[in-house]
């Protein structure tokens, strides 16, 4: 049997099966940016698992639509993320990959505060990269969605989007061609 330990703590390490101190990492590899990924063999129990390690950043706070304040959550977001690509071929990778990406940009800005609004465009547009069906479906929730129309105005706008990518990409091949 193997586990997964997703949170590390440098000061006290414990084996997710019999709670043991000790564990000897058996290999480590770099994941995403700024994380690295351990398996580990307990000294007591013998069973491996796995750790994931990344730079803390400092906390900052976003700012909700109705003015309030929280904490971000890494894992609030990872989750509205997760249920917007079920069903997709995205892997679980991907998603801590975007998010890691998302929390560098936000993290390059400097605030203490962000808008909610702010951190959704950033992940609309980095889902829009990488699978148009899981954008529409975080955008018909962070967008609050009403009715078919508002689904329309949106995959009517991805569309536009697309079209003008491609239209940009072949003036450049014709320009860098000549």
């Amino acid at each position: 049997m193997q586990g997964r330990c997703l949170f590390y703590n440098w000061t006290e390490m414990f084996c997710p099966f019999c709670n043991h101190r000790d564990s000897r990492v058996l290999e480590s590899r770099l994941t995403g940016e700024k994380s690295v990924r351990r398996r580990r063999q307990c000294e007591q129990c013998d069973k491996r698992f796995t750790t994931y390690e990344r730079v803390e950043v400092v906390q900052f706070l976003v700012v909700k639509r109705s003015g309030s304040r929280e904490p971000y959550m890494r894992e609030k977001l990872r989750a509205g993320l997760t249920r917007a690509v079920s069903k997709t071929t995205i892997t679980a990778e991907q998603i801590d990959d975007l998010v890691d990406a998302l929390e560098n940009e936000l993290a390059s800005l400097g605030k203490r505060e962000v808008p909610s609004t702010l951190l959704g465009e950033f992940a609309l547009a980095r889902l829009r990269n990488l699978d148009e069906v899981a954008y529409v479906r975080f955008a018909s929730v962070y967008r609050q969605f009403r009715s078919i129309e508002d689904f329309i105005v949106e995959l009517n706008t991805l569309k536009d989007t697309k079209t003008l990518l491609s239209s940009t990409e072949q003036e450049e091949a014709t320009v860098s061609s000549a």
